[in-house]
């Protein structure tokens, strides 16, 4: 953990000597409606149970905002839904937060790891064909896993924050109105990991001096790995489609 947030202090402290600043002052502005096929087991052990969820729909918004100053950071704020249950028949049995489940029985599962991201990020490039954004990311996350059928619930909840590293990229196809563009969120601290990327395609839908418009199309997956974090272990991923929408102005 200290090896990992010494190299991300390290970052931010290098940034801004590389990244050059927004021209003018900008708010960007968006959503996203997001497919999700959720996989992947978790337990209060190291010995994990998988378990069947059903497909969701998740929403993501977030909020930017760009200054012409090169040595401070620009800021973006960005709440994620992430959320999946499903009904599982076990087949053996199980123990979860001090509550047993025999073989054969039908269980309910509830995962919820909505969280929200704090962005500090420099462009560190910008121009009409490519852009590159780099910083770090704390992401303040509130979940909750439970295990539940007709006589009985255990759940384990857990708070706090994990920093990650941020990278979006922008290209620009020349002569068209679409970019092609990927954003990553990332952190590997011992056993732990955390991995949020999308990739996508944007179109330009309305560009002038007053506003700009873009439509997006992309694929999202988020991979937690967790290793005793507050009792929590996890090997969980959240992938699909989704469609995007963005205002600049």
């Amino acid at each position: 953990m200290k090896k990992t947030l010494t190299a991300l202090l390290m970052t931010s402290a290098i940034l801004p000597f590389a990244a050059s600043a927004d021209t003018v002052f900008g708010v960007y502005a968006g959503g996203q409606y997001w497919h999700t096929d959720t996989s992947g087991s978790f337990a209060d052990s190291n010995n994990l149970r998988k378990f069947d969820f059903s497909s969701d729909q998740q929403s993501s918004l977030y909020i930017s905002v760009e200054h012409p100053i090169p040595l401070i950071p620009n800021i973006k704020v960005r709440h994620n839904q992430l959320e999946a249950n499903g009904m599982t028949t076990l087949a053996s049995d199980f123990s979860f937060a001090n509550q047993s489940w025999s073989a054969g029985s039908s269980v309910q599962t509830l995962i919820d790891l909505t969280h929200t991201d704090f962005t500090l990020y420099y462009e560190i490039l910008d121009n009409d064909l490519t852009a590159l954004d780099l910083g770090v990311t704390a992401k303040r996350v509130e979940g909750l896993l439970a295990v539940r059928d007709v006589n009985q619930s255990a759940e384990l909840a857990g708070d706090g924050w994990v920093p990650t590293l941020y990278a979006h990229g922008r290209f620009g196809i020349p002569a068209t109105d679409f970019t092609i563009y990927a954003l990553a969120n990332a952190v590997s601290i011992d056993d732990n990991s955390i991995r949020d990327m999308e990739a996508g395609l944007e179109y330009r839908l309305v560009e002038n001096l007053a506003v700009d418009i873009n439509l997006q199309l992309g694929y999202r997956s988020v991979t937690i790995e967790l290793d005793d974090l507050d009792g929590i272990y996890s090997d969980l991923r959240f992938k699909g489609p989704y469609l995007g929408l963005e205002i600049h102005f």
